[in-house]
């Protein structure tokens, strides 16, 4: 379907009638579910938009619609290149041109794909935040007819998100490359404060935001405080059926818990972000297709995992927040079906909660001092540095210098958001190549062996520039072209370079520090509360809010999340462990809770202190339980309203 003119304001039935014969003809779905279609005539009309929809609400259809709808290339921002091959794999299924560009593609694939965008080529291209900043990049986007620019997974952009990335700030200068392009951003869990600030990142011209409600009707919630973790997720699983997700918070923990699964005939994989690319893959694509039936992992597992056949997610870990607790949980039941989450909690979960604070914002002395160990590690000296990256190995930092890893990251964290380092996780950093001989020496060369020459010959066909810089290169590509296995490539490529005819650099999977600027005193360093004080009152706060989640016993648990996210029109779901223990049907007013929130109403005001609404309001109930009780205590005359405050009578 081609469509060439941008569709105005007042054709919005037109719109729509185009969006859902794309949606017919590519997804096979006769309407749209519930604000995507609100969604796709906002950004058609060119609007900045902002979308929260539960996981499994169908996110990608309201940017892909829109891009087909109009003329030129979406640019679709994403942080894992696991959920841009999926879905650019899944587009090309459909009969959709799209493309990709990330970490081990070489050069000259990244100038074809860019390219071929500005030839109008592809509908979607996918990158990641980093790419942004790459001067390849913003010098193609120039020529590069953009109709839309689409962030997901966008709470990454808020400082009081979550799952901050400071990579994704670099998103607001595609608003100065291409400021006619409308942004439309989705994510699946922000709260109110995180919605004001997400469009405040963006630059959005105006406030644009749709909601779904928070409500996942077919997924019931529980917490259950159990003795030993281990026993009762064994007996979990051996009682139901179907695909699972297990949630822990280590790498360690995954491995063994994994381990633990199989020994009691549970088919089971562990995953974590120390996995190579192609190990990932692999456990992905097996639990996947259902010869695996447990996915064992840190949250490294989560985004882009598109398997909408999940009938239970389990916490043997417990989040730090409300929003990665749902984002995880979430993950169950995309296809609507009845599905469940459970956490189990133990006696340690809430003294650990509390005692993550502490690890995550350790003292600003402890921070200062990991720099300067930090410069020691690296023999820098004051003045020395600036922009400097090098290879990091964190096992060997923490193990000369006596410390533990957590709080070095969270140091590492607090020191990039300082502005003065930079630590990346480990990636895979591709192969690379340069040929040291001249053409003429080169082709004189006649004492290899018949595999070394087929290596030799297969990399210059398959790369250009080789003989005047190091060129990223796949081993995998070149065992492909030259029918030999990967071993074999990899072997004759290091005989080559042992002979001095190539300089070659392996495949390895490493982290990196930056110094983002040139070494400075300790005694200089200085952090904001915007860096440090205001952060860590914020995690203070998400906190408190998970440990609210998992001690209540008397309040729904899906109207705990629902209320987090700022929905106040919550009820209660009828189905999950307090909703069962208390007696509450789907359907039941909140009578019980309006006892409780007055005794506790009462209780707070005994100080004798006059106390606002705003700070009522925060009680661990329901807001309309606490106007309830509110308003009861005032026609019974216990309490008093006065200049906007409560006191007792």
């Amino acid at each position: 379907m081609k469509i060439s003119n941008l569709p105005t304001p007042n054709n919005a039935t037109d719109i729509l009638e185009r969006g859902l014969s794309l949606l017919r003809k590519y997804w096979k779905f006769d309407s749209f579910r519930s604000i995507q279609g609100d969604i796709i005539l906002s950004v058609c009309r060119g609007k900045d938009t902002l979308g929260l929809m539960p996981t499994g609400g169908g996110k990608s259809i309201t940017f892909q619609i829109p891009s087909l709808l109009l003329p030129g290339t979406c640019i679709v921002v994403t942080p894992l290149i696991a959920l841009m091959k999926d879905q650019v794999a899944r587009l090309k299924q459909m009969g959709i041109k799209a493309t990709a560009i990330y970490s081990g593609m070489t050069r000259d694939d990244i100038i074809r794909s860019l390219e071929n965008c500005i030839l109008g080529g592809y509908k979607f291209l996918y990158i990641s935040p980093e790419r942004i900043k790459s001067e390849l990049f913003q010098a193609k986007l120039a020529h590069i007819n953009v109709n839309l620019i689409t962030v997901d997974e966008a709470h990454c952009i808020s400082q009081w998100g979550y799952d901050f990335r400071p990579s994704y700030l670099q998103i607001s200068l595609l608003r100065k490359l291409k400021p006619e392009a409308p942004v439309l951003a989705l994510t699946a869990s922000a709260t109110p404060a995180v919605v004001r600030d997400i469009q405040d990142k963006l630059q959005f011209k105006s406030d644009n935001v749709f909601r779904m409600s928070f409500d996942r009707p077919n997924l019931v919630y529980s917490v259950r405080n159990v003795e030993n973790k281990d026993t009762a997720l064994i007996d979990i699983l051996l009682n139901t059926t179907g695909s699972v997700i297990v949630y822990t918070r280590n790498r360690e923990k995954t491995i063994e818990t994994a381990k633990l699964l199989n020994k009691n005939n549970i088919k089971a994989l562990a995953y974590h972000a120390g996995m190579n690319a192609v190990d990932k893959d692999t456990r992905q694509q097996l639990w996947h297709s259902g010869l695996v039936r447990v996915m064992v992992s840190t949250n490294a597992f989560g985004m882009g995992i598109d398997k909408p056949d999940v009938r239970l997610v389990i916490h043997i870990g417990v989040p730090d927040s409300l929003e990665a607790y749902y984002q995880e949980a979430g993950r169950a039941g995309r296809d609507n079906k009845p599905a469940q989450a459970i956490l189990l909690k133990g006696r340690y979960d809430i003294a650990n909660l509390k005692r993550h604070i502490d690890t995550a914002f350790p003292s600003k002395d402890f921070i200062r001092n990991i720099y300067l160990k930090l410069c020691y590690y690296y023999e820098l000296a004051i003045g020395d540095g600036n922009m400097l990256r090098k290879e990091f190995n964190l096992s060997h930092f923490c193990k000369q210098y006596d410390l533990f890893s957590l709080p070095v990251l969270s140091a590492f964290r607090i020191l990039e958001n300082a502005g003065l380092v930079q630590y990346s996780e480990p990636e895979d950093c591709v192969s690379c190549v340069k040929i040291l001989v001249n053409r003429d020496r080169l082709y004189s060369i006649n004492n290899l062996s018949n595999d070394c020459e087929i290596v030799l010959k297969t990399l210059l066909r398959s790369y250009n520039g080789l003989f005047a810089d190091l060129m990223p290169i796949e081993e995998v590509v070149i065992a492909q072209r030259s029918n030999l296995a990967p071993q074999t490539v990899y072997q004759n490529l290091q005989l080559l370079n042992s002979l001095g005819i190539i300089y070659y650099i392996p495949f390895k999977h490493t982290a990196h520090i930056t110094f983002l600027q040139r070494r400075v005193d300790i005694e200089d360093i200085f952090f904001t509360p915007q860096v440090y004080q205001h952060r860590r009152q914020d995690l203070v706060r998400r906190v408190e809010a998970m440990i609210n989640y998992i001690s209540s016993t008397g309040i729904c648990r899906s109207r705990i999340l629902q209320e987090y996210f700022g929905d106040t029109n919550a009820t209660n779901c009828g189905k999950c462990d307090n909703c069962i223990r208390n007696g509450y049907s789907a359907s039941q007013n909140i009578g019980p809770l309006v006892e409780h929130a007055s005794i506790a109403i009462v209780k707070l005001l005994g100080d004798n202190n006059k106390h606002p609404y705003t700070e009522l309001k925060n009680l661990p109930f329901p807001n309309d339980a606490i106007k309830q009780a509110l308003e009861n205590l005032l026609n019974e005359n216990e309490i008093i309203l006065n200049d906007g405050c409560f006191s007792l009578n």
